[in-house]
């Protein structure tokens, strides 16, 4: 028999910001604005755990089977997982949530849960968009959610080498908390940044906003910690080595198949002095382009590089307020007919270097107000999905990257598959991030959800997108594969690469304990 609960979740209501007047009056009369859909008590079935099980466990750590903590902890932060805590679609719990407090008990836990054939989900911040975190079981008589939280300590650091080692529990803000204590920053700031973990950051790959200057996180990885159910396996520490292959890029990316990450080692800089983040427009996306990709290939990217196409910027200015006519009216004056917005910041790099190149292409300076603005909500996506659902709207993004010849067209047919399933929406597409050989797409699209069918309206076009990234571009830059982006991986990788994963799951997870159903 299953309990009703109406769902509250403490990791998705802490940070959320409500829309704004102009943004809903831009919303109404850009987007349309649909009827709220009622929250509906969601069943929870009886935990599976047995209770023999449950003894085991209990005696590692911290054990719950409570309602609440297994819905707190069942699946992530994707538009499909907020309908679902809604009563919309179907939620998969957790049969219990298990908090260890030590490395050492997480290799315990694993062995627990190999004795009972139990399936082990880490998790870490719940940020997963793609799947990644849902508490699937499948062969195993049932799963617990291992909760990371407890791993949330600052180990070591080496301020000569520029080397800290961080738990994996630790959050975005609690590590720059820590390493600002010691005068360093890792610099890491995804849009998940508030909430996400170190250990989910090197499990996916992530990519942070700054990853120009500071790198993506696996370029900040120096070790890795890692509890299987075989063992406890250490990775890396040598600043370079060419003793055999980088088993380290094995772990990292691996969304916890092969193992749950306890500690992971990082390359650390000093806090920035004065950054520094300016706006400016280029008339058109193909001059855009054109532009970032002369600053990656001369080498001189700002620390963030971003560039939005017409469709976004119009979100941008429009969510700037009061001024966003009058920047409109400057940018006509200017001769700028399709204005895409570029923000650059400046951290760790050179701001004279950057700006030797912007002068041979044809910009408009908005300055620092421009930067501050887009600063300040720079995490405002996540913060305002909810608030969306409730005015009836769907928001849900998309990413991707490609080589430099290639950005347009992957661009143009991911947003062509949008609208052929989904019929008006507003498509806004940025290049997040930018390699001297090609760059990000980061999409987010907005559309009236369908109250008939909100979970296979979105479903249907992320379908349909994915077909149109693939034939063009990775099906993942940053989000990572999870559950949602499996059905491409095997063809961008081969039959043989996925068969080579699968050989490394089956050296480390013999029983099949860890994350079910993801990444392969």
């Amino acid at each position: 028999m299953c309990n009703t609960v109406a769902v509250t979740r403490a990791r998705w209501t802490a940070e959320t910001t409500p829309l704004p007047p102009h943004a809903l009056s831009w919303l109404s009369s850009r987007v349309g604005l649909g009827e709220p859909l009622p929250e509906v008590p969601v069943p929870v079935p009886p935990s599976a755990l047995s209770a023999d099980a449950f003894t085991a466990l209990e005696a590692v750590c911290a054990v719950s089977a409570d309602d609440s903590d297994r819905v707190g902890l069942a699946g992530g932060l994707s538009y499909l997982d907020l309908l679902r805590h809604r009563g919309y679609g179907s939620l998969v719990f957790p049969d219990a949530v298990v908090r260890p407090a030590s490395p050492d008990e997480v290799v315990e836990v694993l062995r627990v849960c190999a004795e009972y054939d139990i399936a082990v989900v880490p998790f870490g911040g719940g940020t997963s968009v793609v799947g990644g975190v849902e508490a699937l079981r499948g062969d195993k008589s049932a799963v617990v959610a291992l909760d990371l939280a407890g791993l949330g300590a600052l180990v070591s650091v080496d301020p000569v080498s520029r080397v800290a080692v961080l738990q994996a529990g630790v959050t975005g803000p609690e590590a720059e908390r820590l390493l600002g204590e010691h005068g360093f920053t890792l610099g890491h700031v995804p849009q998940s940044f508030e909430r996400a973990t170190i250990g989910g950051f090197a499990a996916t790959r992530s990519a942070g906003q700054a990853s120009s200057g500071y790198g993506r996180f696996e370029d900040m990885v120096e070790s890795v910690r890692v509890a299987t159910p075989v063992g406890e396996w250490v990775v890396g520490g040598a600043p370079a080595s060419a003793a055999g292959p980088d088993l380290k890029q094995l772990v990292l990316g691996s969304e916890g198949v092969f193992g749950v990450i306890t500690e992971v080692g990082v390359r650390v800089r000093p806090r920035p002095v004065s950054p520094r983040y300016e706006g400016f427009v280029v008339d058109g996306w193909e001059a855009g382009v054109s532009l970032v990709r002369a600053l990656a290939q001369a080498g001189v990217l700002a620390d963030v590089t971003r560039l939005s196409d017409v469709d976004e910027t119009e979100v941008a200015l429009e969510m700037a307020g009061g001024k966003a006519s009058l920047v409109q009216k400057y940018l006509r004056v200017r001769g700028v007919r399709q204005p895409c917005l570029v923000i650059l910041g400046w951290e760790c790099r050179s701001r004279a270097a950057t700006l030797s190149v912007l002068r041979r292409h044809k910009v408009v300076r908005l300055g620092r107000a421009m930067g501050a603005s887009w600063l300040h909500g720079r995490f405002n996506g996540p913060r305002q999905r909810d608030a969306l659902l409730d005015v009836g709207v769907c928001a849900e993004t998309l990413e991707t990257a490609t080589r430099w010849s290639r950005v347009s067209a992957l661009r143009e047919g991911v947003r062509a598959a949008l609208v052929a399933e989904l019929g008006d929406p507003v498509v806004m597409c940025h290049v997040s991030h930018a390699y001297e050989t090609g760059a990000s797409l980061y999409f987010t699209v907005l559309v009236p959800r369908d109250l008939s069918d909100p979970v296979g309206q979105w479903r249907r076009a992320k379908i349909a997108a994915s077909e149109a990234i693939s034939r063009l571009g990775t099906i993942t830059h940053h989000h990572a594969v999870g559950l949602d982006h499996q059905p491409w991986l095997e063809r961008e990788i081969g039959v043989l690469g996925v068969d080579v994963l699968r050989a490394v799951k089956g050296r480390l997870d013999p029983t099949g304990i860890l994350n079910p159903g993801k990444l392969v």
